[in-house]
């Protein structure tokens, strides 16, 4: 198979519409896209990312009206979540319509659905026609890709075509919630905070590991976001002293980096962290780097998230 990349989301478009796979920017990472109603073209999905058949995926819509079409109900809490936080980083969880096939939900009967932000991902959602359901466009459990040339590197001869468009601006996997309950509950966090989300609806809370709820979300079930090197995870005040290094070494963080670090980045903000680390454990990757020393942030905003993934991705933790 040859991969199409372009620029035309009228192309890209296409080929969702006469049964492709595409890969497409959005806000959040790059997702990795099919109609969500053809159930060969999402089984393309799991073969190329090589993912587990047990994961469900999410669906997006280039207009709140197509909600409809893959929800047999949108609760109240899903309404008032979709009036201030659509389009945006932000998946809700709610009973899936009998139509959607179950190789979309992983056989659940509840489907997740959002509208990502961004000129291009809304012209390529609104061209395909159809509500169009993606995961991350990568390897499964690999960084997720924030920008087309990752996603060439995982995935060139494996889908029909790429939608090329900015790097992504907020970095990780959007917000999940649970909203087929009386109470919201947060699966997974991300750049919409649980704090934000209050704000909307108060009763709001998130998910602990061990409940069952949390298989609900991508990302719950299987360990993600973990780059070939082995990533340790180093508390501020351990930063200068750390020597966790044998050999290559690299770093990510707010603070100065240890003295025996080859490669690092140092980010102004967390936000500029969330957004820099899947980008930062490819570009090891690809120098060969064998230990990625990754500073702790507070689980305050999209720290939780940025927390949440680098807890995923580690081997291990260094300090308090």
């Amino acid at each position: 198979m040859k991969t199409i990349v372009t620029d035309s989301t009228e192309e890209a478009a296409r080929f969702i519409r006469e049964g492709g796979t595409v890969a497409f920017p959005t806000e959040t990472v790059y997702g990795l896209g099919a109609d969500v109603f053809n159930e060969f073209a999402i089984s393309k999905i799991f073969s190329a990312k090589q993912r587990p058949a047990d994961n469900p995926l999410i669906a997006h819509v280039g207009d709140v009206s197509q909600i409809e079409l893959l929800a047999r109900d949108v609760p109240d809490p899903a309404r008032a979540f979709i009036e201030r936080f659509f389009p945006g980083p932000l998946t809700l969880v709610v009973p899936k319509a009998d139509k959607v096939p179950s190789i979309a939900t992983a056989g659940l009967d509840t489907i997740g659905v959002r509208m990502p932000s961004g000129k291009v991902t809304h012209e390529f959602l609104k061209a395909c026609g159809t509500p169009v359901v993606a995961p991350s466009a990568n390897v499964s459990g690999r960084p997720s890709p924030t920008d087309w040339e990752s996603v060439l590197e995982d995935l060139e001869g494996k889908i029909d075509c790429i939608l090329k468009g900015e790097p992504s601006r907020v970095g990780l996997e959007s917000t999940v919630v649970d909203c087929t309950e009386d109470v919201p509950v947060v699966l997974r966090p991300g750049a919409v905070s649980i704090e934000q989300l209050r704000k909307v609806v108060p009763e709001t809370v998130a998910i602990t590991e061990t409940d069952g709820a949390a298989m609900r979300s991508p990302g719950m079930r299987h360990k993600h976001y973990s780059p070939k090197a082995k990533v340790i995870l180093v508390d501020p005040t351990d930063v200068r002293r750390a020597s966790a290094c044998r050999g290559s070494c690299a770093f990510i963080g707010l603070s100065a980096p240890p003295d025996n670090s080859s490669l690092t980045m140092i980010v102004d903000s967390t936000e500029e962290y969330a957004r820099e680390l899947f980008g930062f454990f490819r570009l090891c990757d690809r120098k060969g780097i064998g230990t990625i020393l990754c500073e702790t942030v507070p689980e305050e905003g999209i720290g939780t998230a940025l927390m949440d993934r680098l807890r995923r991705a580690a081997d291990s933790m260094l300090g308090p």
